[in-house]
């Protein structure tokens, strides 16, 4: 725990993080020309073969490589507009977005199937199908953070109403906690129980410990995803969670719900969205949607490992498979036969 707040740019408060010159980035008429360009050349070859050698993005690659640095020391949260998603085929699209993540960092997987592009959409599930995350309902999600540094998000079409993004700094919640009630900063900075997610089927370990702010090598880093912490919790495999710990978590979300601490936007078609999750987290609102699958909100997904990212604290080491800077990290592993 460091006993003193945290400065930088990494520490914005609400409306703030529009006030960055990064916010928004805009992509130019040549930007958009090199980009369907190296989705036409690299059309024959599979999504995982793409790389920043073959999806070639001769002026657009050194913007990318300055929003790469943006991401990991400056505000941490990237809104990218302009992206003409019309010009591309539904396959090209996603060429297109895995493409420019090439010149980000690596993809890592979201399941236990090997996808490096998940569907962000509602799919219909029932409610106790194995296969329901918040990401593939319509609900309302809690602030978040996803099993890797980056997360990066194509914006395809909008629900009727509804879906907007709230993102918050995590680095403003932990100084804003260090300054109201530092005694429950103590409790967050000790490990908590996650639970497995139910879709991790190639993850042997039932449970994983890590806190939910920590520092390696003078670095922060963030954590935060409550649904999987109550489920451990819940289980009787575990200790109970004690009243302090519930009160440090809910004091964590009730610092998020203040309006002056999160911005709130609507990702329109074609905007892709660039958060860095170890110094920011994220939700969205419930949305009303139509009820043809292929009219409803949809966007694409990536998680990324980044070659510029921070250190870690050990006890991520069982979730994230690895905990050095710049590491190939993240994601979920292979089923088990």
């Amino acid at each position: 725990m460091q006993s003193e707040p945290i400065g930088g740019p990494a520490v914005w408060r609400g409306q703030q993080l529009f006030e960055t010159q990064q916010w928004p980035v805009r992509l130019t008429a040549t930007d958009l020309d090199e980009l369907t360009a190296a989705a036409a050349s690299t059309a024959a070859l599979p999504l995982a073969a793409l790389s920043r050698n073959n999806f070639e993005l001769p002026l657009l690659a050194p913007k990318l490589v300055r929003l790469q640095a943006e991401l990991e020391e400056g505000c941490g949260a990237i809104l990218i507009k302009g992206c003409d998603i019309e010009r591309f085929s539904a396959s090209d699209t996603q060429r297109m977005f895995y493409g420019l993540t090439t010149h980000l960092g690596t993809a890592v997987s979201q399941s236990s199937d090997g996808d490096i592009i998940f569907n962000v959409r509602d799919e219909g599930y029932k409610i106790d199908d194995v296969k329901t995350r918040g990401p593939n309902t319509s609900k309302r999600l809690n602030f978040h953070t996803d099993r890797c540094d980056v997360i990066a998000f194509l914006c395809l079409q909008q629900a009727i109403s509804g879906g907007e993004n709230q993102i918050i700094s995590s680095v403003a919640v932990y100084n804003q906690i260090l300054s109201e009630r530092p005694d429950l900063l103590q409790i967050l900075t000790q490990p908590f129980y996650y639970k497995r997610h139910n879709v991790d089927t190639g993850n042997t370990d039932a449970y994983c410990q890590q806190p939910i702010f920590s520092f390696c090598e003078g670095r922060f880093a963030s954590a935060f995803l409550r649904v999987l912490i109550d489920r451990a919790y819940a289980d009787h495999n575990t200790p109970d969670m004690t009243a302090l710990q519930k009160e440090a978590l809910d004091f964590v979300e009730a610092v998020c719900e203040r309006q002056t601490m999160h911005v709130e936007f609507r990702q329109e078609p074609g905007d892709i969205l660039l958060l860095n999750n170890w110094i920011t987290y994220h939700r969205r609102n419930a949305f009303q949607d139509h009820q043809n699958l292929a009219q409803r909100r949809h966007l694409l997904r990536i998680w990324l490992a980044m070659p510029n990212s921070r250190p870690l604290d050990p006890a991520f080491i069982t979730n994230y498979g690895a905990i050095e800077a710049g590491a190939i990290r993240g994601g979920m592993k292979p089923a088990v036969e």
